[in-house]
């Protein structure tokens, strides 16, 4: 069988970015533990889009589109993800499509999993797929993309060509990816405008081509003492490291090599950065005056021949974010000029920081382009012997071994131990089965109780929700059968709630540094370790192994009061096995493995660039609210 491409753009003039006169579907991707690009979902792709028109250097804040993403943050400048509880951080790169595949058109193919979940293909094979699809080809062989799999489309199923293990297949319809149509936004390109020989004078091309002054003065000025400000060594090789540019004029450099002399000088400048394979790019002999106009590069110069070798990049291009590494190129200043740093420029001047670097450029003075700032994931080294135990806490460790907790009684006494029973039930709808209280429980037939007759209706004595006693029972099941009740509706919990957190270890103390909002308080450090193991007869896959990513994990409180209720509570909720369980990673996709378990911990020491640090005026009040859901609330203190 004929296989379609896989949809994947091609490269144009060297870089991964499309013709300025075609339309794209913009897909934006992240590097799993795999070495494999998964796709972000299209409602995502648009919030990311929406947030790079408005600050193509900024950051991408992903639980604001999806909940389940909220411990994520997108780096535009540094094109990363960064994960805030485990510091965990993933390149990102932005892809492109043609808008009549799988993304451009919304659709969505995916596999069953182990937990019975579904999850979304690599956005290469689901292009792939949805090809063969419309091409009403019976099967689909994805043995040329890597993958030894065979698609069937009459069983929707998917055939390891090895094993021999079959999965379920499904394509469903979601929202399309975001759209580029027309010429490439400025996040990508310059400004194209009628090439009249003369330089342009909007503010981005004259940063552009003052950077590139700048930039060639640097470049002269490392020649100058490589080679004893000599001009004419044929062969001459200049690698200046740690330069990472953006190619962004027109598939032109705006590191551009000149040289003043006539001699055929042959000057080889290689540029790091970047993921994809080095490509050679020629480029003229330039001057700062460029217009704002398409620059295709030439193929020799009348003073020399100049290659400059550029790794092509994955990542978004950004104009006027160069950033050198002054360590090499210090070298070159003349001794008593200072390098003054540009960074964070916020006073109320109308000079942009940017073009107050290449001010400070031409008026040669060194100038160092800084990145955003980086969170603050931990604080300085300390000592074993600057720990010291939390006031009012016993210990500083606690353990769970593997042990069942005990287990409830009968479900039928548990269930009678909270409930009324209702001798003239309302004609409403038990929210468990969905019939009316008034008719039998849709459990009739499906379970047997002595006790418990199918009519029977029972209300919870705290809240008042009224349910079939059969269908209290099936709940309850269901559940962890340790003896407690918690109600669907309004999630009262009637006795000990405990979860299905797996062994492991908390550990906790106070060291001698202060949290950003707390300058009067020394700091309360939480340190969760759980080693990988085997699933129990309370996890989703007894018998299977379970992964337990980014662990220890490190996790800070005020020592002040109210930052001790909140450790006891946390410890409590540990005891009772609530702060983790196992699960599928809502970001990762990766299912049997440690997550979260709706209590958030702040993981950020000394910032809160990620949302999961300091300050954070109502995190101690969240918190225990968060506590209190899963029936861990303040009246469980002991005075």
């Amino acid at each position: 069988m004929a296989r379609p491409g896989s949809g994947l753009l091609a490269p144009v003039n060297g870089l991964g970015y499309p013709p300025q006169n075609l339309a794209r579907v913009v897909v934006w991707e992240w590097l799993n533990e795999h070495g494999r690009w998964r796709p972000y979902s299209a409602a995502v792709c648009h919030h990311i889009e929406n947030v790079l028109k408005g600050d193509a250097r900024g950051s991408v804040v992903l639980g604001q589109v999806d909940g389940q993403l909220s411990p994520y943050v997108i780096d535009l400048q540094s094109m990363h993800q960064f994960r805030q509880d485990t510091g965990t951080m993933r390149p990102v790169q932005r892809n492109f499509y043609e808008p009549s595949s799988a993304p451009g058109k919304g659709v969505v193919w995916e596999w069953e999993n182990d937990n019975g979940s579904w999850t979304p293909y690599d956005m290469e094979i689901c292009v792939t797929i949805q090809n063969a699809y419309e091409k009403q080809h019976p099967w689909l062989d994805l043995t040329s993309l890597g993958f030894c799999y065979l698609i069937d489309f009459n069983s929707m199923s998917q055939t390891n060509r090895q094993s021999q293990r079959k999965r379920r297949l499904r394509r469903r319809m979601d929202l399309a990816y975001p759209l580029i149509m027309g010429s490439i936004p400025k996040s990508q390109s310059w400004p194209v405008g009628a090439s009249s020989g003369q330089p342009c004078s909007c503010q981005q091309c004259i940063l552009v081509n003052s950077t590139r002054a700048a930039s060639n003065a640097i470049l002269a000025s490392q020649r100058r003492k490589v080679y004893g400000g000599t001009g004419g060594n044929s062969g001459a090789s200049v690698t200046l490291t740690g330069v990472r540019q953006s190619n962004t004029f027109a598939g032109t450099s705006l590191w551009s090599p000149t040289s003043t002399s006539s001699g055929t000088n042959n000057n080889n400048i290689s540029v790091g950065g970047g993921h994809a394979k080095a490509e050679q790019v020629q480029s003229p002999l330039s001057s700062a005056n460029f217009p704002c106009s398409p620059v295709m590069p030439s193929l020799s110069s009348a003073h020399g021949h100049h290659a400059l070798t550029i790794n092509g990049q994955n990542n978004l291009n950004r104009p006027g974010t160069q950033r050198i590494s002054m360590g090499t190129a210090r070298g070159a200043i003349p001794p008593g000029v200072p390098a003054l740093p540009v960074k964070n420029l916020t006073g109320s001047g109308p000079v942009h920081p940017a073009l107050a670097g290449i001010l400070m450029c031409a008026a040669g003075l060194p100038v160092c382009l800084t990145r955003a700032p980086k969170p603050i994931l931990h604080p300085p080294p300390i000592n074993k012997s600057d720990m010291k135990p939390v006031p009012g806490i016993n210990g500083m460790r606690r353990k769970t071994k593997k042990k069942h907790l005990r287990r409830g009684k009968n479900p039928e006494d548990v269930v009678r131990r909270y409930t009324d029973k209702i001798k003239v039930a309302p004609d409403e709808d038990c929210t468990i089965c969905m019939e009316r209280l008034v008719m039998s429980s849709g459990y009739e037939g499906i379970l047997q109780h002595k006790g418990i007759k199918p009519e029977l209706v029972g209300k919870l004595g705290k809240c008042g929700h009224m349910y079939h006693l059969l269908c209290l029972v099936a709940m309850y099941n269901n559940g962890n059968k340790d003896g407690s009740l918690q109600c669907p509706t309004c999630k009262t919990i009637y006795g000990e709630k405990t979860g299905t957190q797996p062994p492991g270890k908390m550990e906790y103390h106070v060291i001698p540094h202060c949290l950003p909002g707390y300058p009067d308080s020394k700091t309360i450090r939480i340190v969760y370790d759980i080693p990988a193991g085997i699933q129990t007869n309370e996890h989703p896959n007894p018998g299977k192994k379970f992964s337990a990513r980014g662990f220890p994990r490190h996790c800070y409180l005020p020592d002040n009061d109210r930052g001790r209720k909140v450790l006891k509570l946390l410890i409590m909720a540990w005891d009772r096995r609530l702060i983790f369980t196992i699960g599928t990673s809502s970001t990762t996709g990766e299912s049997d493995t440690v997550v979260w378990n709706e209590i958030h911990h702040k993981t950020e020491f000394g910032s809160n660039l990620t949302g999961h640090g300091y300050p954070d005026p109502n995190y101690l009040d969240n918190v225990l609210t968060e506590l209190s859901a899963q029936g861990v609330g303040e009246d469980n203190l002991k005075d």
